[in-house]
């Protein structure tokens, strides 16, 4: 009894009200006149309001029979004729029942029908304490979550989204999963009622539920996330639940014939969510394909979600600067092309997706290397698919030699530069041999076989015409060079012998590193003469690595 005088104490103190009756300080030892002092004036058993701000001594003293009397009034006055103070006196009210621990009360008055439309009108009030008790996971916990959910249908969704929205921006940094889970699906109930600005409501509510999750550590390792502390997984998890009506919105009104501007702006403000999500937390996160972690999940969620809503991961790769307006700004879109690019290239998310994804990047990218390794992944992703249970049409039969056929060209046909195209085409050589070797099922099919070794046979025969003649070119470039040392040695051979004797007299005590101008442009010459036919020589061992491994293919196509 004595630690309930006691907390009853330290609330009522933190009051105006309260601190004006001059009461002494509380302090161990003292309770017995401090309890004189206050409640010889104030009775507990008189005593609604408790734990909050109280404003007045009036609104301290209101018994059961005052009570009744406002909520009568309440019961009679329209909407537009309840003013600020009917507001705050309905909030002290539900909140002093939810201090004094009668949460079971509150929500047999939210649910009384009699009072449904001081509810409807005023109980978005009520949503932050409601709140604040759930996030408790006190013994009220039901009794609470009955009482949100019973708002979340009555109230005026506006009103509730405001409501929300507050919530969100003024979260606690001690309890933000906790918030963030707690929330969830009560905002996700006053999102679906909402008739208009439904996208621009669903983008407020992601990014400031993003800028909170944002505040808390990822975890990094197996067992951090598995403990997930900070509850940055379950968040993820609760996000993800809360776009899932609106991706199937997106993916519905995808079929119709004419999209809304409303519609576009959803696919908006789910592609902004889902580039947040690619850099925080899924940047950060250690995200492997054999670890079907918490955050793995939700990292595939989001590639799933990127070509529901018609977002072309070749476009956001590539071509995203040239979206108007931007996503983000460029450091941050670069951060989430990378998560992008991590996730589709390495750990193959969303693999069936790829092969549109590469043929646009062949078509577009004009970067060699990074041609070479797509296709590099291609064979990748054939042998995968060649193992028991892991079969992808993309990889197998027509849809390969459809793909093959993109792959295996030469972009400017018998004039390709060899060299600058050198990680492709040795890419390209690689696959071609190795689908040979292994892809019993195109050997199986004579159409397909056929077909298979009329890709090759043309493209083999162009590289090799590209061979002969850059062999030739080459061969032709290191022989002149080779000519031009031997020319310019016998000149440096003469010029040192007429200069022989000058130096030696002139320039006797001068150290070696004070060679004349024209002994260094010849040094520097001929260290660039040698690099030249350094890489003369390499692009003719290229061009019979090359011609090995074609040789290779003709001998396994007549085996």
């Amino acid at each position: 009894m004595l630690m309930q005088y006691e907390n009853a104490y330290k609330l009522l103190f933190r009051s105006q009200t309260v601190r004006k009756w001059h009461i002494p300080t509380y302090s161990a030892g003292n309770e017995p006149l401090l309890f004189r002092a206050l409640f010889g004036a104030l009775k507990i058993k008189d005593i609604l309001i408790i734990g909050l701000p109280v404003r007045t001594k009036e609104t301290l003293m209101m018994n059961e029979d005052q009570v009744n009397d406002i909520v009568k009034r309440w019961r009679g006055t329209p909407e537009e004729d309840l003013k600020p103070e009917d507001y705050q006196q309905f909030k002290d009210l539900g909140c002093a029942c939810l201090t004094q621990g009668n949460s079971k009360l509150l929500l047999k008055f939210v649910q009384d029908m009699k009072n449904q439309d001081i509810v409807k009108w005023m109980g978005c009030v009520l949503l932050a304490p409601l709140v604040n008790e759930v996030v408790k996971k006190d013994k009220s916990l039901d009794h609470c979550q009955a009482a949100i959910t019973h708002l979340t249908r009555t109230c005026s969704p506006d009103e509730l989204l405001h409501s929300l929205l507050e919530l969100i921006e003024d979260i606690d940094p001690y309890v933000i999963s906790e918030t963030i889970i707690a929330l969830v699906p009560h905002l996700l109930t006053v999102l679906l009622r909402l008739d208009e600005r439904k996208a621009a409501s669903v983008g407020l509510a992601l990014s400031g539920l993003q800028k909170q999750l944002s505040r808390l550590p990822v975890p990094y390792t197996q067992q951090q996330e598995e403990a997930d502390e900070y509850g940055v997984c379950r968040c993820c998890t609760a996000l993800a639940e809360l776009t899932k009506p609106f991706i199937e919105e997106v993916k519905r009104n995808e079929g119709n014939c004419a999209t809304t501007t409303e519609d576009e702006e959803l696919k908006a403000e789910l592609l902004k969510f889902c580039m947040r999500s690619l850099r925080e937390p899924l940047l950060e996160a250690e995200l492997t394909r054999h670890r079907k972690s918490s955050l793995w999940l939700f990292a595939t969620e989001i590639m799933v979600t990127l070509p529901a809503i018609q977002e072309s991961l070749s476009e956001l790769l590539f071509f995203s600067s040239l979206k108007k307006p931007p996503l983000m700004d460029n450091s941050e879109s670069r951060e989430s092309r990378a998560c992008i690019a991590y996730l589709l290239f390495v750990q193959l998310v969303t693999i069936d997706s790829f092969p549109a994804v590469f043929r646009c990047m062949l078509k577009t990218s004009n970067h060699s290397g990074l041609e070479g390794y797509i296709v590099k992944n291609i064979r990748n992703q054939v042998g995968f698919s060649l193992k028991p249970g892991n079969a992808n049409k993309w990889f197998l039969g027509v849809e390969l030699l459809s793909l093959l056929g993109l792959a295996l060209c030469l972009p400017q046909g018998s004039e390709t530069d060899l060299l600058h195209n050198m990680d492709r085409i040795m890419e390209c050589l690689n696959l071609l041999r190795y689908i040979l070797i292994r892809n019993k099922e195109l050997r199986s099919n004579n159409n397909m076989w056929e077909e298979l070794c009329g890709i090759k046979d043309q493209y083999v025969k162009m590289l090799r015409v590209c061979i002969s003649i850059s062999r030739a070119y080459y061969s032709a470039e290191l022989k002149a060079l080779k000519e031009d040392q031997k020319l310019k040695a016998k000149e440096a051979r003469a010029s040192a012998r007429s200069t022989k004797l000058l130096r030696s007299i002139t320039r006797k005590h001068e150290k070696a590193s004070t060679m004349s101008p024209d002994v260094q442009h010849q040094d520097r010459s001929t260290k660039r003469t040698c690099r030249m036919s350094q890489v003369l020589q390499s692009a003719l061992v290229t061009f019979d690595l090359m011609e090995s491994l074609i040789f290779r293919i003709e001998e396994i196509t007549e085996e």
